[in-house]
């Protein structure tokens, strides 16, 4: 505990048995996370994995610090799998392993007493993984799971860090780098000066703000998010049923029903968001919802044809030069009217939202760009359906609002 400074030492004293960090650059989350590994690695025979973004990252953020810490004890080393094997205070032995997020897929049927997961916020389908893949690599073990990450927009860290409000299993810990002894304040105060206002509370003190760059800066969680609207009665009556969707195996795929009441309002009732998904499996999906219309990704023709030849109803979807530019467009023109709701339980397409981004603006970049291809699986479903069904934007009229459309917040 010594090598701890006073905040690490809080969250290391901890018994709780998921535990979430957001914290400051700099304020030694890598410093906590090898003395939490060597400190289980020791106590006991013990299967551990410390997963970052990259296996690159793994390799440079921690690999280093761990053979250094562990020397006296390493039984066996690995450097090209990242693996250890060391020797525990009973005689026993400990399995380290360091993984990258974009490999996750091979820690399925595995089986962990400890998993640290670092820089969260920038892992793509975090929800998706840690539901399929990680989490059950814990349950025979009863293991714990370290969260550490800097916040990167309200996205899936942010519902993260809120769990400890309705799971008892979860603890979360706010600290900034101010809380960091060792790091000048001066430089920290320095750094204030140079960024913007909202990159400095997210990056240093650990602020959760909206994404810089975001694509859909209209959307509002308690403006456009509902629970159960009744889709029924003379007051909404639904007109009709649709929807986008993007293929994926590797990737998810995206598929999301949508509902057009009498006024012209558009209600994104479900998601479906799988990975390992082949275009059998999608279209018989799609084709047990029974829409009226579906508007696929044109750029699957097998994936198309499977739907076609299980008689689904497939529109053309028409990709030019400016479709993506121009399907946002009518996204965004929904959201701002405030004719696009979309249900509380699509957490994958309102974690994309808020987190799908343009590149970091440069004094020579095209403001015409397209946003960053990631975070956009649910939202190119939901871009080729709306942009195809709704040519133009009509103007408001009447808008359904059920008694708990409203939300406190963020959830």
């Amino acid at each position: 505990m010594e090598l701890l400074h006073k905040t690490q030492a809080t969250i290391a004293k901890d018994n709780h048995r998921f535990r979430v960090i957001n914290c400051g650059r700099r304020w030694g989350k890598t410093t906590l996370a090898v003395e939490e590994i060597k400190g289980k690695a020791l106590s006991k025979s013990s299967r551990i994995a410390y997963i970052a973004p990259t296996y690159a990252q793994a390799r440079d953020i921690a690999w280093q610090m761990l053979v250094k810490e562990l020397k006296p004890i390493i039984k066996k080393l690995n450097e090209t799998r990242l693996e250890l094997e060391v020797m525990t205070k009973d005689g026993g032995t400990s399995y380290i392993s360091l993984r990258g997020w974009e490999s996750i897929e091979t820690l399925r049927g595995q089986q962990y007493d400890l998993i640290v997961i670092d820089e969260i916020a920038s892992m793509r389908n975090f929800n998706i993984n840690w539901q399929e893949v990680v989490r059950p690599t814990l349950t025979d073990t009863k293991g714990e799971a370290i969260f550490i990450s800097t916040p990167k927009g309200f996205n899936h860290f942010y519902d993260l860090y809120n769990l400890e409000n309705k799971d008892s299993d979860y603890k979360s810990f706010h600290f900034t780098s101010y809380d960091n002894p060792f790091i000048p304040k001066d430089e920290i105060d320095k750094a204030s000066k140079e960024l913007t206002e909202d990159r400095f509370a997210q990056e240093y003190l650990a602020d959760f703000r909206k994404t810089e760059g975001l694509v859909y800066k209209e959307f509002d969680r308690d403006t456009h998010l509902f629970e159960e609207p009744g889709f029924e009665g003379e007051e909404f009556r639904t007109i009709k049923v649709f929807g986008g969707v993007d293929f994926g195996f590797t990737n998810p795929a995206a598929v999301y029903t949508i509902k057009k009441d009498k006024d012209s309002n558009y209600w994104i009732t479900n998601e479906w968001y799988k990975t390992q998904q082949t275009d059998a499996q999608i279209a018989d999906y799609v084709k047990a919802l029974n829409w009226n219309e579906c508007y696929p990704d044109p750029e699957s023709p097998s994936g198309i044809k499977e739907l076609v030849d299980k008689k689904v109803n497939v529109r053309e979807v028409v990709k030019g030069k400016d479709s993506i530019r121009n399907g946002i467009n009518v996204v965004r023109e929904l959201l701002k009217a405030e004719r696009l709701f979309i249900s509380k339980t699509c957490i994958n397409l309102i974690w994309e939202l808020e987190t799908y981004s343009y590149p970091e603006k440069k004094s020579d970049r095209n403001e015409d760009e397209n946003p960053i291809k990631e975070n956009d699986h649910a939202l190119d479903a939901i871009r080729y359906a709306l942009s195809m069904e709704s040519n133009s934007i009509e103007k408001k009229t009447h808008i359904y609002r059920p008694p708990n459309a409203g939300f406190s917040n963020r959830f």
